[in-house]
């Protein structure tokens, strides 16, 4: 499917749907599971582009991995720290988290590896990671272009280096990623004396940090947060079990947008307003557009204002910016001038997502454009009415599911590639379709 036409809504969406597991939540079970000692169970897993390139490398590096996709599960033995295969080679894909989770996981151990990726992976920034790995004793080597992927990573433990009775220290950047640090804390547990991650960026945590460690926890293992720096402690170990992977969140909010434009009713099962996934702040943004949140026996259930008249909105979404796209996608239906700020760092993720955002807009007749608030990167969007458009999604699956949205409500929206929604939703159009029609 090269194209795929948006079919207009004609009534208010309404019905109950079910979303794929949380690729962040899988991407660090998955991590957690391969350094634990014995046998863990992942229910509820995500399979994808990115959890298939993170499982198969897990496979590359000979690990015991049984995957079950009918039941959504992965049973998978861990080696207490280490790596079975001494040598080898990965590939990684488009896969953000699993390049950089299994570049910490190799740097720390004591092989010597080749890591490779898609070219839109090769042009997102790696440096602060390669960086401090390096500080702490690992050594890489650049196969393309210095400070991206791909590399020969020689593990710290093939220098023979000699470890103290004081943590190792080191430094790291996370403006561009939080995934540097995410990377960092999970790794740190195969640091025998402890690791303290000094944080060099004036942004110091992030939704996706806090899942970081609430995960290590659930597995077993704690990481401290001054206010400002972490601590790994010394000793930990992961533990092997079974754990429940959270439906995903990021895709949830897709169905939830969908009845906020049309006056409709959505259900995502299994949704939870406990739930450790930053995007859940999107429902507080969508309350502020009119819409009621409820839970229910089923799930979280959003109902959107009579015939989707929604209000604009002002918001920080640093936080959350994963939903950037669909609050951008819904935003032209308001009443109003939507402003989203201190989103500047989206620029450099599977694509340059605000100017993507932005050339999708303006090829559907809507008003946008860039501002800054304090020194932060942000867009505006106009409330309008949008015509119809071939949206190009650059590769990205967030802008393929997103500006659905804006077809549901617009005449002849076509989605250029829709197939790059299977780096986290492959059946994203099938489920869209059936809770419109």
């Amino acid at each position: 499917m090269e194209k795929y036409e948006v079919k207009r809504a004609d009534k208010p969406v309404r019905g109950c749907v079910e979303v794929p597991g949380s690729k962040s939540v899988t991407n660090r079970a998955l991590f957690m599971a391969a350094m634990a000692r014995g046998k863990s169970v992942l229910r509820g897993t995500l399979f994808s582009d990115d959890s298939r390139h993170f499982i198969g490398s897990l496979k590359a590096l000979g690990y015991d991995v049984v995957v079950d996709e009918e039941n959504k599960t992965v049973r998978l033995t861990g080696l207490g720290g280490e790596i079975p295969k001494k040598t080898g080679t990965i590939d990684v894909g488009s896969a953000g988290t699993a390049a950089r989770f299994l570049t910490a996981m190799l740097a720390l151990s004591d092989g010597e590896y080749v890591i490779n990726a898609t070219p839109q992976m090769q042009a997102r920034p790696m440096e602060s990671l390669f960086e401090a790995l390096t500080e702490l004793g690992a050594n890489f080597e650049y196969l393309g272009e210095r400070g991206h992927l791909p590399v020969r990573v020689k593990g710290r433990c093939c220098e023979q280096c000699g470890y103290g009775d004081k943590p190792q220290t080191v430094h790291v950047d996370i403006s561009r990623s939080t995934q540097f640090l995410s990377a960092l804390m999970m790794a740190g547990v195969l640091v025998p004396e402890g690791l303290d991650i000094a944080i060099t960026s004036e942004k110091t945590d992030g939704a996706y940090i806090r899942i970081t460690s609430a995960m290590m926890k659930d597995f077993g293992c704690g990481v401290t947060y001054d206010g400002h720096d972490y601590h790994v402690p010394a000793g930990q170990a992961y533990r092997a079990g079974e754990y429940d992977i959270e439906p995903d969140i990021s895709a949830a909010c897709y169905f939830w947008s969908m009845a906020a434009i049309t006056g409709g009713c959505v259900t995502v099962k299994g949704s939870r307003r406990a739930m450790m996934q930053g995007d859940m702040k999107f429902l507080d943004v969508l309350e502020r557009m009119g819409c009621s949140v409820n839970e229910t026996a089923q799930g979280i259930a959003v109902i959107g204002p009579q015939e989707g008249h929604i209000k604009a909105v002002e918001v920080d979404m640093n936080d959350f910016s994963d939903q950037t796209m669909t609050l951008a996608a819904i935003a032209p239906f308001a009443d109003g001038t939507t402003y989203i700020y201190n989103i500047g760092h989206i620029r450099l993720q599977e694509s340059d997502r605000i100017n993507a955002i932005l050339v999708n807009l303006e090829a559907m007749g809507i008003e946008c454009g860039t501002l800054m608030k304090d020194g932060r990167e942000g867009i505006y969007i106009k409330g309008g009415i949008p015509h119809g458009a071939h949206i190009q999604t650059f590769e990205d699956h967030r802008m393929a599911m997103a500006f659905a949205l804006t077809g549901l409500r617009t005449e002849g929206v076509i989605i250029e590639n829709p197939k790059c929604c299977g780096k986290t939703f492959e059946n994203y159009f099938e489920v869209l379709e059936a809770v419109t029609k």
